[in-house]
């Protein structure tokens, strides 16, 4: 983060804001939308618990979609991030290349699933780290 950026809310806020895009990710789904659009708010919902972590132990990150390099980013200040987080890294795919049409393949049911599984998981670590 850019020291001249206040940080906007807290830890508890960010986490709300997670819960609502897991939520999102994970509603029913109209006809005719697409995994990709879900697997967005999926990514964003593991981005935004991810940076709540960073708020709660006052830690200063960068602006970025990339989860990789948030997560190293938590590691390198003393923070232990497990493998079944450290894998949410893959979700930066759905941060950016898949939420305008372009030349992508489809996302698959199972990966829409697998990638609400992750943001799931990464959320349910940082609430318990935070809420503890």
């Amino acid at each position: 983060m850019q020291p001249d950026l206040p940080v906007p809310g807290t830890a508890e806020q960010w986490l709300k804001r997670a819960r609502g895009n897991l939520l999102r990710a994970k509603a029913e789904k109209p006809e005719g939308s697409y995994f990709e659009d879900f697997c967005f708010d999926a990514q964003q919902a593991a981005e935004k618990a991810i940076k709540a972590i960073f708020i709660h132990f006052g830690i200063e990150f960068r602006y970025v979609h990339d989860l990789g390099e948030l997560i190293i980013s938590l590691e390198s200040n003393g923070i232990d991030v497990p493998d079944s987080v450290r894998v949410s890294a893959e979700l930066t795919y759905y941060a950016v290349e898949t939420r305008y049409p372009g030349v992508f393949e489809p996302v698959t049911k199972d990966e829409y699933e697998q990638a609400v599984n992750i943001a799931e998981t990464v959320l349910n670590w940082a609430e318990g780290i935070i809420y503890e």
